[in-house]
């Protein structure tokens, strides 16, 4: 009798582990999404460190204002990456250089991503989303009409970090994103091609005239609530920052 009792405790603890092991790995289950995203001008995705889509209209074409939906399969949680840019025709950060309506650009961004099996939106742009602005210019807006830009404009361009989009990567000292009006960034084209979720805000630097280069990151859990990431020893303390005169 001891004997069976014995087998069937045994049985019933590997039964249990079973179970557990199933669990575990249902959780682990990869699933799709749908990144649908408008950017003034461009913008590029990455999950877990990998690069899974892009604007297909280049950064160097003025008056891009379309929308981009980028599929990709991830497992939660997943770590978002994104680097936005806003068009300027050089290192000053002025477009339309040499004509009447020269001047400093501005900038934006929505993004949101869909789990395809059930519609959900599980991540969307908002002032949670940590930001890091990489290029900023022209430091000093009073150039803004200047007849040589080149020499009278200035720049502040950021080292962007190693594995800065990876799951692993810290970015606790980033800044919060700041969020923006739908007016403020003066939406249009595809932007209104896009069911927005109430939850979708346009996002950009503190600055959207001079900001032009930004990194975001967010982190999605299975609750569809995002987080930022808070992993590994790097830092923005570990960034090399270089300011400068722009010169042809």
């Amino acid at each position: 009798m001891k004997r069976i009792s014995s087998f069937l405790i045994a049985l019933a603890l590997l039964s249990n582990l079973s179970y557990s092991g199933a669990t575990a790995a249902s959780t682990s289950k990869s699933m799709s999404f749908q990144a649908e995203g408008w950017a003034d001008n461009w913008y590029s995705l990455y999950i877990n460190g990998k690069k899974v889509g892009e604007d297909p209209v280049p950064i160097t074409t003025t008056r891009s204002f379309n929308s981009t939906t980028i599929k990709f399969t991830a497992t939660y949680p997943f770590t978002v990456g994104v680097i936005a840019k806003d068009y300027t025709e050089n290192a000053s950060g002025l477009e339309y250089i040499g004509q009447p309506n020269q001047q400093i650009g501005d900038g934006g961004l929505a993004l949101q991503i869909r789990d395809i099996s059930t519609g959900k939106i599980v991540a969307s742009t908002n002032k949670n989303w940590k930001a890091l602005v990489v290029n900023k210019a022209p430091t000093n807006p009073s150039c803004e009409k200047s007849s040589n830009p080149l020499k009278d404009c200035t720049f502040i361009n950021t080292q962007l970090p190693s594995n800065w989009s990876s799951s692993a990567f810290k970015d606790t000292k980033w800044s919060s994103a700041v969020e923006f009006s739908k007016e403020a960034v003066g939406v249009k084209d595809g932007y209104f091609d896009i069911p927005w979720s109430e939850s979708t805000k346009l996002i950009w630097g503190s600055d959207l005239k001079l900001d032009n280069v930004i990194l975001f990151r967010t982190t999605v859990k299975s609750s569809g609530q995002a987080v930022s990431s808070s992993v590994t020893n790097q830092s923005i303390a570990d960034l090399k920052v270089t300011s400068a005169n722009v010169s042809a």
